[in-house]
């Protein structure tokens, strides 16, 4: 059993996808960040970086619990746990890695400052907001060129680069895109979305 600590947040959603993709038995404990949950001991002694998502899994590598932090980590772990959800091959692998890499360290940290400036921010600063919404902008366009003429992103494979990525397109609106301006991400957006598995993690914690 593996045990999943997460919020409704796209990097909690990354892990519940992939979950639920992979038909693994899983509980969900929700961490209210908005209630300062994860600055708890107990969380704490989890994760002293005091971010979700954290999963405990009961049977680790060598049989024994397991507890991995960090979202794109997980994922890996996850993926080579089962043999599902990277390529097979070298070339494939890379490929799906390069972009999980691009999501863990462009799409998710420029996009979530956009989410805050753009929504949450107590005053509007409009040097941030023109920086991260020209920066949303820039990395759909990434996206859709890297997407034009491949059905995912590490190629024929559907893989973890896809999880990592979906869940912070799915907040388009609050980044101020219109998807439709980006045809190829349209085109693969709505093929994860109609995926049942996808639809069941995106939905996690209830």
């Amino acid at each position: 059993m593996i045990t999943l600590y997460t919020w409704t947040t796209p990097n909690g959603r990354k892990i519940s996808i992939a979950l639920e993709e992979l038909g693994l038995r899983y509980e969900a404990r929700p961490i209210d960040i908005s209630r300062g949950e994860q600055f708890t001991s107990e969380f704490l002694a989890l994760n002293p970086n005091n971010r979700i998502p954290v999963i405990v899994d009961d049977e680790g590598p060598d049989g024994e619990p397991i507890t991995v932090i960090e979202s794109g980590a997980i994922l890996l772990y996850l993926a080579e746990k089962t043999g599902r959800l990277l390529p097979p091959g070298a070339r494939g692998r890379c490929e799906a890695i390069q972009w999980l890499m691009f999501q863990m360290g462009s799409v998710g940290p420029m996009l979530g400052q956009a989410h805050h400036f753009l929504r949450y921010a107590p005053e509007v600063i409009p040097y941030a907001v023109e920086r991260y919404a020209k920066e949303a902008e820039r990395l759909y366009g990434v996206l859709n060129t890297r997407l034009a003429g491949r059905d995912w992103l590490a190629g024929a494979d559907y893989s973890v680069a896809d999880i990592a990525t979906f869940p912070w397109i799915a907040s388009h609106d609050w980044q101020g895109i219109d998807l439709d301006r980006f045809p190829e991400v349209r085109r693969w957006f709505d093929a994860i979305a109609a995926r049942p598995a996808v639809q069941r993690g995106m939905a996690v914690p209830q």
